[in-house]
């Protein structure tokens, strides 16, 4: 065991960080998107809780190209087919928009060793958001300080949710990144990253 722990502190960054890639993969795949639900029942070894979790619903530019994407498809039913076709078509974009606000939920999770956002409709952990806990170096409220690289958004503002952010190395354990998102509990999400809120 103690020659396990000294393996751990004297690898390279990145060859942990990808380790604990992989642990956050096979952690989070093995709950299903709905966290509440528990680990699913296709696994045999009952993984660690999730850290922490939150549900993001739309974004803004996807409702963005939603609404002009019905505002185009019933001018086009209105022209064509007057109120019939609209009224005739109200149930079949109720189950679109019902469709499309289902699939592009996304989640943000943190596990034992890394945070990741994962789509609904993926049906998958997406791997390019993943950023293992060993590469995070701080955690902040409100927006980036002067002198952080600019933050790429994960997730938009909701009611009752307040914007941290995160900065971290690159997967490659160099390059500093940075990452801003809207969580409901900014105490508990920076706990859960080790990363004491600044």
């Amino acid at each position: 065991m103690a020659g396990r722990a000294r393996r751990g502190q004297d690898e390279p960054l990145a060859v942990r960080a990808a380790r604990e890639r992989e642990r956050h993969l096979q952690q989070v795949t093995s709950y299903g998107f709905l966290v509440r639900l528990g680990p699913k029942r296709s696994v045999t070894v009952t993984p660690a809780p999730l850290r922490y979790w939150q549900y993001d619903l739309i974004r803004g530019y996807v409702l963005g190209l939603v609404v002009l994407g019905y505002a185009a498809w019933f001018g086009w039913l209105a022209a064509t087919q007057g109120t019939a076709g609209i009224r005739g078509n109200v149930p079949l974009a109720i189950a679109v928009a019902v469709v499309v606000l289902v699939f592009s939920t996304g989640r943000f999770t943190v596990s034992d060793s890394a945070v990741s956002t994962d789509i609904a409709g993926l049906r998958r952990t997406s791997s390019f958001g993943v950023v293992a806990r060993s590469l995070v170096r701080e955690v902040v409220p409100g927006r980036a300080p002067a002198g952080w690289p600019k933050p790429r958004r994960r997730g938009g503002w909701w009611p009752g949710r307040s914007r941290v952010t995160v900065r971290h190395l690159g997967p490659d354990g160099t390059g500093e990144r940075a990452f801003t998102v809207w969580v409901r509990d900014p105490a508990a999400f920076a706990d859960a990253l080790d990363a004491p809120l600044g």
